[in-house]
């Protein structure tokens, strides 16, 4: 949130994070015809620049400051994440430089995970896990009570 504004949505799985924003009115369909029409001899159309580093993200419109310029609280996997423009919104997803490893939130500094929200994040991935790890059984419908262990070391840890 900034001034009440919703700048990005995120959540997590196992492997991913991944961050929702929505996407600059210049980059929309529907607005390109008139942007289009707008343009000086020389200008470009506007084009989302997004760049991944271990610890870092940054988006922008090319030639612009950048309106995300971000550390990341954990480390990703910059050659393999990626981001994708659908509709009105800007997919990133951010792969994790440790399999389940839980984030508590998506670029540091920004909003964390209070206890209750990071415990239910850890049961999702445990489940998620639980899903992976023995492929033939259904745990859409489990539970977890009690404390929730960590995903990534509960049994011995990730396989």
């Amino acid at each position: 949130m900034n001034d009440g504004q919703l700048i990005y949505e995120w959540e997590q799985s196992l492997e991913e994070v991944f961050i929702y924003i929505k996407a600059p009115d210049c980059l929309l369909s529907k607005n390109k015809e008139e942007i289009r029409r707008n343009l000086k001899p020389g200008q470009e159309m506007p084009k989302l620049e997004v760049k991944f580093l271990p610890n870092h993200l940054k988006i922008g419109i090319k030639n612009l400051p950048p309106y995300i310029d971000e550390d990341l609280p954990n480390k990703i996997k910059a050659s393999e994440s990626l981001w994708q423009l659908d509709g009105d919104e800007i997919n990133i997803t951010l792969i994790k430089a440790i399999k389940a490893e839980t984030w508590v939130c998506a670029l540091k500094g920004h909003d964390t995970l209070n206890a209750l929200q990071k415990e239910e994040m850890q049961k999702k991935m445990l489940l998620e896990r639980f899903q992976e790890e023995h492929g033939g059984f259904d745990f859409s419908d489990a539970e977890i009570n009690g404390n929730v262990p960590d995903p990534r070391t509960f049994l011995g840890g990730i396989k």
